[in-house]
């Protein structure tokens, strides 16, 4: 009996749609906010990591391109990859980034430097982007916060599809820092209950 499909079995039509549109106007960087507030409110008053199991649309476009497109070799992840060592060590460096993207943002905000209109994939390569913010409507500390945020979300994707490619479809979630960090809030959770 096949299963009838659900709403949330098409979120990858919405992660990929973001990825798209932030090509084109940055500011739908901004929407790369619910991937990081959706998954820890759900974690935090849920208890619950249904967030990844049900609707992470990265994690389905990385199913549909892995097995619907076959564009996975379908190996096991490396033992290291799936080690709490490496995956909380991710975790600590993407914050990292993530909290010096904020910084950058708060510089442009006091005025001490100017709006960078780039995207910095893999936190180092900085890929010229100045078409996709041709408005002058927007404070500038919230258009360098949309470059950075998606420049975080687009060089996440890059490496879920590295490993998408390399390993299983869904490689990406064994070390996704959202999926860390929402596993650490169900545990903690998961004491407190005992």
């Amino acid at each position: 009996m096949k299963q009838t499909k659900k709403w949330y079995d098409y979120l990858w039509i919405a992660s990929s749609l973001y990825l798209v549109l932030g090509f084109f106007n940055i500011m739908f960087g901004w929407l790369g906010m619910l991937c990081f507030i959706i998954p820890l409110c759900i974690a935090i008053f849920g208890g619950n990591k249904s967030y990844c199991n049900r609707y992470c649309g990265r994690g389905q476009l990385f199913n549909v391109l892995g097995n619907k497109l076959k564009l996975s070799h379908k190996h096991d992840i490396p033992a290291f990859i799936k080690s709490p060592w490496f995956r909380y060590g991710f975790l600590t460096f993407f914050m990292t980034m993530f909290i010096i993207m904020l910084y950058n943002t708060y510089t442009v905000f006091i005025g001490s430097s100017d709006l960078r209109q780039v995207v910095k994939l893999f936190w180092t390569f900085k890929v010229p982007w100045k078409w996709a913010y041709h408005h002058e409507v927007f404070p500038l500390w919230t258009v360098q916060f949309a470059y950075g945020f998606y420049s975080m979300m687009l060089t996440s994707t890059l490496l879920g599809i590295i490993t998408m490619v390399l390993f299983k479809p869904r490689s990406w979630c064994v070390y996704c820092p959202m999926g860390t960090m929402t596993q650490s809030i169900c545990k903690i959770k998961g004491l407190h209950k005992q």
